[in-house]
């Protein structure tokens, strides 16, 4: 297996606080941003990744929260399994996958 990026998730309320945070003092850009989850993304060609994400959404919970070997398509094209290491920390392994048909579609107002 091939890793090409990895990058913490932190679970909190204050999404919106957080983007501001890192935008305002670190420069990073909004990579993507729904109403569960935000990626930002620094600037430069050693670009740091770091997300925020609402614990209570159903994505989260199942992605997150299942610890198991079970291959799952997500809708939004990811094929993910997930692992515990040995101090607890949750590693979510994910593939690319093409995406459901019209899934992205409201997400597309970030790229215009």
């Amino acid at each position: 297996m091939e890793l090409v990026d990895g990058y913490p998730i932190i679970v909190t309320d204050r999404l919106r606080e957080c983007r501001d945070f890192y935008g305002d003092w670190f420069g990073f850009q909004v990579a993507f941003e729904a109403d569960w989850i935000v990626v930002l993304s620094s600037p430069g060609e050693r670009a740091v990744t770091v997300a925020f994400a609402r614990l209570e959404h159903e994505r989260l919970v199942a992605a997150g929260l299942r610890c198991d070997l079970e291959l799952t398509d997500e809708p939004w094209g990811q094929r993910r399994f997930g692992v515990t290491d040995p101090a607890g920390m949750w590693v979510d392994v994910v593939e690319q996958i093409e995406p459901a048909p019209g899934w992205w579609e409201p997400y597309l107002r970030w790229t215009k």
